[in-house]
């Protein structure tokens, strides 16, 4: 993991007071460290204070409503690395929330390993795929083919096109963070049908193989 000297700052967003303990406790585990910076119990409570954090880890669902896509949307959207962490576990709700942008989804029950992964992997714009995040993206792939959202289609295009995620970001009028989260979940998608791209020139191959480029396009 590529680390700076200070801890992981995340805030947590959860209605319930037993999940705000728990991740505390987790995350005062952890080596080399995570900070929780603060803990609310609505979006507005967090907006209201905004503080400076690395991750949010946010549910999805408060007081037994419909999944909270717009939440997430504007989070995604001011350049957030979201957390998703929700015990709802419909392959629809998974990859709504990843096509929105978020960095990762992880279910409740998966426990303290894989959220201080994710965690971890958030802050320093990695993938990371918990086991029914994994499940979703496998059920949206069939026979080695991947199946992007539009959003990772406009990215890749854009990001072949340009020099920058930066000029991406500003084409598409999305975070860098953001460009990067769709880049990463893209190869992610890949990497779970057995065709890994970890370089920009193997994810052009597999763009171009999917007919997701033509010469035309570069």
């Amino acid at each position: 993991m590529i680390l700076g000297d200070e801890p992981t700052a995340v805030a947590i967003i959860d209605d319930h007071d037993v999940v705000h303990a728990g991740i505390e406790a987790w995350c005062a585990e952890a080596d080399p460290g995570i900070r929780v910076a603060g803990s609310f119990f609505t979006s507005d409570d967090y907006l209201d204070v905004s503080p400076s954090v690395d991750v949010v880890i946010l549910d999805l669902q408060f007081g037994g409503t419909k999944p909270d896509f717009d939440t997430l949307r504007r989070f995604c959207a001011g350049g957030q690395k979201v957390i998703v962490y929700s015990h709802l576990t419909a392959d629809e709700v998974i990859l709504t929330s990843l096509d929105i942008g978020a960095a990762t989804y992880l279910v409740k029950s998966e426990g303290q390993r894989h959220l201080i992964d994710a965690i971890y992997a958030a802050r320093n714009s990695s993938p990371y795929v918990g086991p029914r995040m994994g499940r979703a993206l496998l059920n949206d792939s069939t026979l080695g083919r991947v199946k992007l959202s539009d959003r990772e289609r406009e990215v890749l295009v854009a990001w072949f096109q340009t020099e920058s995620k930066e000029l991406v970001g500003k084409r598409l009028y999305i975070a860098p963070t953001t460009v990067r989260t769709h880049l990463q979940r893209a190869r992610a998608k890949y990497s779970l049908v057995g065709r890994p791209a970890p370089t920009k020139s193997a994810l052009l191959a597999r763009a171009i193989e999917d007919g997701i480029l033509g010469p035309d396009d570069l």
